[in-house]
């Protein structure tokens, strides 16, 4: 099986990630997910916000800004300024458009990590300002993708596949594995699976073996639900590949702070609207830098 370590880390060095994602301003996702949980894994997080939220969509009333006519602007300065990256840790988009941004990204810094967690739904249903032409201009970012990280809704959109459900058997997973591969992605972390044994399933694979080659991580599952997982999941895996770990081990490592996240979320007020509660549980990333 094929296990390889992504980014080569001096342990004196910083790296910088560019995190292209949406900010929410009350609830536990994206931006204030990947910044925290980066910075706690010693990177410098670079943020480009994708759109400002008031509140992430799971709440009746929330307000969406689009930022993609500044986006542009905002590139050029770095540039000016000769800003230099190590990674390209993409999430939530707030327009088609936006995808050209990170290719931007991808074609001015060639050297950097592409980490693709392409948000675009979860429990077989897309989130509501995702359009079908947004769905289309996501789906071109796997090719060439050093990792990509969909959930099972989103496998099923990038591979034009019906939405299987989370009870999937070797066989099915195999084929979604190398579907995914099949759009050109290096390597691939599918989320979710759920085979109602009390465990939860992550499957990591390269495209160098194949599915036939795949890793299994298996977790303990909570009694709960709650939003953001997803977003800390990917932060997490993010911030442990550029810490130096094996891919898989960083699936793990991600997997694991999640779980441990949302048994501290389950104290907090308000937690099945706001989403998992994390901060308790940063010490796990700062732990992979002192080693």
């Amino acid at each position: 099986m094929d296990d390889a370590i992504l980014f080569d880390r001096d342990p004196r060095y910083i790296p910088r990630m560019a995190a292209v994602h949406d900010m929410c301003g009350y609830g536990k996702c994206s931006l204030t997910a990947a910044i925290p949980i980066l910075s706690a894994a010693g990177c410098d997080v670079c943020p480009v916000p994708t759109a400002l939220f008031s509140a992430h969509t799971r709440y009746a009333v929330y307000t969406f800004h689009d930022t993609t006519d500044i986006l542009d602007g905002y590139l050029d300065a770095w540039r000016k300024e000769n800003v230099e990256l190590d990674g390209v840790y993409s999430g939530f988009l707030g327009s088609a458009q936006q995808v050209a941004i990170i290719k931007r990204l991808y074609a001015e810094y060639p050297h950097a990590l592409r980490l693709v967690d392409p948000v675009m739904g979860d429990g077989g249903h897309t989130y509501p300002t995702y359009t079908p032409e947004l769905c289309e201009a996501m789906r071109t970012l796997a090719d060439g993708a050093d990792v990509l990280m969909p959930n099972l809704t989103e496998a099923a959109i990038l591979t034009g596949r019906e939405y299987p459900g989370q009870d999937l058997d070797d066989a099915q997973v195999g084929e979604i594995v190398d579907a995914l591969l099949a759009l050109g992605a290096r390597n691939v972390v599918l989320k979710g699976i759920d085979r109602g044994d009390g465990k939860i399933r992550n499957i990591v694979a390269s495209a160098t073996t194949g599915a036939a080659g795949r890793h299994e991580l298996v977790h303990d599952k909570l009694p709960f639900m709650t939003h953001g997982t997803g977003d800390a999941f990917a932060s997490a895996l993010c911030g442990a590949v550029m810490a130096g770990r094996p891919l898989a081990e960083s699936a793990h490592i991600a997997g694991e702070f999640v779980r441990h996240a949302m048994e501290h979320t389950q104290s907090q007020p308000h937690h099945e609207e706001r989403g998992v509660s994390f901060e308790l549980d940063l010490d796990e990333m700062t732990r992979l830098m002192r080693r």
